[in-house]
């Protein structure tokens, strides 16, 4: 896993990632947003809602644990070894949405997430066990956190999104 020298550094990572991933989706109609092939998991609507509910997951984590609410990850109801049943719920929550409507939540659940982590110390944010929500067996520290669900889906996902395309368009 990639690690970053400094908060900017993760930030600025996260922003070029994202905006290379965002472009992916200029050239897909709304009509073919929810078109599945069996080449790719996910479709278009899918590929963005899961990107939403876990950025808006993390922000959740802290926002709870900043109020003195015990947090249950990943979330009320999921196990992490079972994950599809939360997928779906994302599925749910945010494929109702338009392409456009999901890009434009996206934009502010990053814009969310930067201000959040602009609240971070480098201690917070680099050093484990400085959040409960954050502390498992392996101790990551929230950069991680944030890293695999930001950076790494953002740059992941980009072939399938590409593959997709190249099948469908």
């Amino acid at each position: 896993m990639k690690q970053y020298k400094d908060k900017q550094e993760l930030l600025d990572t996260i922003h070029d990632k994202y905006q290379k991933y965002i472009a992916e989706f200029e050239e897909i109609p709304e009509e073919l947003r929810g078109k599945r092939i069996e080449e790719v998991d996910r479709t278009p609507s899918e590929n963005l809602s899961y990107q939403l509910g876990w950025i808006n997951l993390l922000l959740n984590w802290d926002q709870k644990e900043q109020q003195g609410i015990d947090v249950q990850t990943p979330a009320e109801g999921y196990k992490w070894n079972n994950l599809g049943g939360l997928y779906q719920s994302f599925y749910a929550t945010y494929g109702k949405y338009t392409l456009a409507e999901q890009l434009e939540q996206l934009s502010t659940a990053i814009d969310e997430l930067d201000a959040w982590l602009e609240t971070l110390t480098d201690q917070e944010l680099f050093e484990p066990k400085q959040r409960k929500w954050a502390t498992t067996k392996a101790e990551w520290p929230v950069w991680k956190w944030v890293h695999i669900n930001t950076v790494a889906p953002f740059t992941n996902f980009r072939p399938k999104i590409r593959k997709w395309k190249k099948l469908t368009l």
